[in-house]
């Protein structure tokens, strides 16, 4: 087993050390190369045999390895990493959007897991299985004390394979069989698209699996179909990125066969590309914006800062991610996986938005983001300035909503959820999307509900109150302030009730969402975020205002319009209130099943 292991890592570290060497390499400089190669891996084996027979208790071999390895990675930059042969499966996913299944997510609270998020139209739905059904038994198997990815292991397998799942239900005693059959489940990269005014077409990409370009393709094509259709938004908050290729597809459907997309540059020359758009666009003219925000990244980037260099789209609301940098998977032995940045990816104007520079780290090991000084000036096709060093800067930055720390708290302990279940099993039906609103009536329910379960919450003025006492005391002021601070504390009370009426309007809203996904699940929820959604309302001005928008595309004489928006961003933004994405980003312990 111990020489399997070393055989193992021999292979990974010639993989990530060795293989992409500069072909400039004199024969002196490989051969010392390669002896410090052979020196430290000799040395890890030793240290490694030394332990395994000596070390007071068992060696967890495959553990302390990973640990090895994953460590010698993150001296690299976050996205080389390595998989094993049972992570490799949830990196496929990620890729392709596709598995097979029940179609739902799960959720662990406790001992327990609960069916989180059904999709709609897969077995999980199909079978009436609701959020919150608690996992009891899966195929005669106990499930309680189960962690998440085990019984999300045991709920998936080979499509068209049958499994028996018992759950229990809230408000009922009795144990329910469900029996179902696995399907594949394709996850949805655009789960939806639509009209959302009587000209402008909406599409919302969620992220860059290998179908992502052809569900966009799809949605254009519809959305032609209504002749009144003649602008769009292109809406890529929250992508992550994926497949370059994809990104690659989707920027030619806005722009002219033979243009220059990318530049792929790395240290294998014959490895470096350029991509141009190889197709008849779809949409050559039609006025475009694209929306965007800090959780834009990627594959998302590409396409934004490619449409923003060819003057092709408007970019509308927060400076995007800023990962300039290129993955390469290798195959290793024992079915392992290693994910490599092998390139930095340059877009039409020349610029790598790259805003971390990992090659450059601090004495602590730390990085930081590449400072305002050392970024360059680019061009836009018609001129515009540009610059590069810090992801994609929007023509127009909107203000990001910020939420508060109870609405965190509130998700992260599921009061919402909870509360939608509650009310889905009291209303058979809520109406249309469009017309749905949460009552005063029942949002007054909501408060009672939270403030019957004696509800709690760290709030950032309480601990900054204290830091500034015990500040106070340390200097001796405490004495003298004395009243100020009893006053301040009796301002900064933690009152529950008072609170969830100071953050109604965003309680409310992600409540409403909340219980509009228990009828018409994800699309429906994103149709009711859309209604109260200022970027969209934004994007919708700009759009109807044929002259704005080509004025935006203009170019400017100087930097003053960026340094201006540069200003905004740096006032916008607030440290203490979280963003919604941030906010439903609330459990380590989600899983697709």
């Amino acid at each position: 087993m111990i020489s399997n292991i070393f055989r193992y890592i021999f292979s990974l570290l010639i993989i990530t050390m060795v293989s992409l060497p500069s072909f400039a390499q004199t024969k002196d400089k490989g051969e010392s190369k390669n002896f410090k190669i052979t020196k430290n891996l000799d040395i890890f084996n030793s240290i490694f045999k030394e332990l395994e027979m000596y070390y007071v208790d068992t060696i967890p071999t495959e553990k302390v390895v990973k640990t090895g390895i994953d460590a010698m990675l993150r001296q690299l930059d976050p996205y080389t990493t390595y998989m094993s042969e049972e992570e490799k499966e949830e990196f496929t996913i990620q890729v392709t959007g596709e598995y097979a299944g029940i179609g739902a997510l799960i959720q662990q609270r406790g001992d327990t897991i609960f069916i989180s998020d059904p999709y709609e139209g897969m077995p999980a739905q199909q079978a009436d299985l609701r959020p919150g059904d608690a996992i009891i038994e899966i195929d005669g198997e106990s499930m309680i004390k189960k962690e998440s990815s085990f019984v999300s292991n045991k709920l998936k397998g080979q499509a068209n394979t049958p499994l028996t799942v018992k759950i229990l239900r809230k408000g009922s005693h009795e144990i329910i069989q469900k029996d179902l059959i696995r399907k594949k489940i394709q996850m949805k990269a655009v789960p939806y698209y639509g009209m959302v005014s009587d000209s402008i077409g909406y599409i919302y990409l969620t992220a860059f699996t290998d179908k992502s370009a052809s569900e966009v393709k799809n949605a254009i094509i519809d959305l032609k179909k209504n002749p009144n259709f003649k602008s769009l938004i292109f809406d890529l908050r929250n992508n992550g990125g994926g497949d370059l290729e994809e990104a690659i597809q989707i920027v030619n459907f806005f722009v002219p066969k033979g243009v220059e997309i990318l530049q792929t540059r790395g240290k294998l020359k014959n490895w470096d590309r350029t991509y141009k758009a190889t197709q008849e666009p779809i949409l050559p003219d039609m006025p475009l914006v694209v929306m965007v925000n800090r959780g834009s990244a990627s594959a998302s980037e590409i396409v934004t800062g490619a449409l923003q260099d060819l003057d092709r789209a408007v970019i509308i609301g927060e400076r995007t991610f800023g990962k300039g940098l290129v993955q390469t998977t290798r195959p290793l032995s024992y079915n392992g996986l290693v994910k490599i940045t092998s390139a930095k990816y340059y877009i039409p104007s020349g610029r790598l938005i790259q805003a971390i520079d990992y090659s450059n780290r601090n004495p602590d090991g730390s990085v930081g983001r590449i400072p305002d000084s050392l970024t360059h000036v680019f061009n836009t096709a018609n001129g515009r300035i540009v610059k590069d060093g810090g992801g994609i800067l929007p023509d127009i930055i909107t203000e990001q909503p910020r939420y508060s720390n109870m609405s965190y708290y509130l998700v992260r302990d599921n009061y919402f959820f909870d509360f939608a279940n509650d009310y889905a099993n009291t209303h058979e039906s809520i109406g249309s999307v469009e017309d749905f609103k949460l009552s005063d009536e029942e949002y007054d329910k909501f408060k009672k509900f939270v403030i019957s379960k004696n509800f709690t919450y760290d709030r950032q003025s309480d601990k900054a109150l204290k830091d500034l006492k015990q500040l106070a005391e340390f200097e001796g002021y405490s004495e003298d302030a004395k009243a100020e601070f009893e006053a301040l504390e009796a301002k900064l009370s933690h009152n529950v009730e008072r609170d969830l009426d100071k953050f109604r309007s965003e309680l409310s809203q992600i409540l409403s969402q909340e219980i509009v996904k228990r009828y018409y699940f994800e699309k429906g929820e994103i149709k009711q975020t859309l209604k109260v959604d200022k970027e969209l309302d934004k994007a919708l001005e700009i759009l109807n205002n044929k002259a704005q928008y080509k004025e935006i595309l203009s170019p400017k004489a100087d930097i003053k319009a960026d340094e201006k928006k540069n200003k905004k961003e740096s006032l916008s933004y607030n440290p203490y209130f979280i963003p919604l994405e941030e906010i439903f980003i609330h459990s380590n312990n989600v899983y697709m099943s």
